[in-house]
């Protein structure tokens, strides 16, 4: 069985945020500030572009193994990607709120960080990590 391409690096976050220019870099280095904030989490570098918060190990019902983070972004050319690893079930009142945005399965795009509302955004990373941590 293959491993997992996307492993944590012991690579520089501020590094990797400082090399990101324009918007995009504005935005990726605002989203740093406000998961950190909003997780009590050390960011991580996951790969060679996916930012991290926490560690979980998680076991599929194939049997898969993988270790992964808590929460983490990705500064992508279309959005901003954020990976909720615990999904969106139960979470339709705060995207109704957040402002325009798409998911899929578990991640949550957002074209600008200025398009949406900053507090709901926190409010979905603290749940989504508490739903990580086993809290809810």
């Amino acid at each position: 069985m293959a491993g997992n391409k996307t492993v944590k690096t012991d690579a520089s976050v501020d590094d990797y945020l400082a090399g990101l220019a324009g918007p995009r870099g504005e935005d990726a280095r605002a989203l740093n500030e406000l998961l950190t904030g909003a997780t009590g989490l050390e960011p991580a570098l996951w790969g060679p572009s996916i930012v991290g918060y926490g560690d979980r190990h998680l076991v599929y019902e194939s049997g898969r193994e993988l270790d992964w983070f808590q929460i983490g972004f990705a500064a992508r050319k279309q959005a901003l990607t954020l990976y909720l690893t615990e999904g969106f079930k139960g979470y339709d009142e705060l995207l109704e709120r957040l402002g325009p945005h798409t998911t899929g399965v578990g991640c949550l795009y957002v074209k600008r960080l200025s398009d949406v509302d900053s507090g709901v955004l926190t409010e979905l990373a603290q749940r989504s990590v508490d739903g990580a941590r086993g809290g809810g």
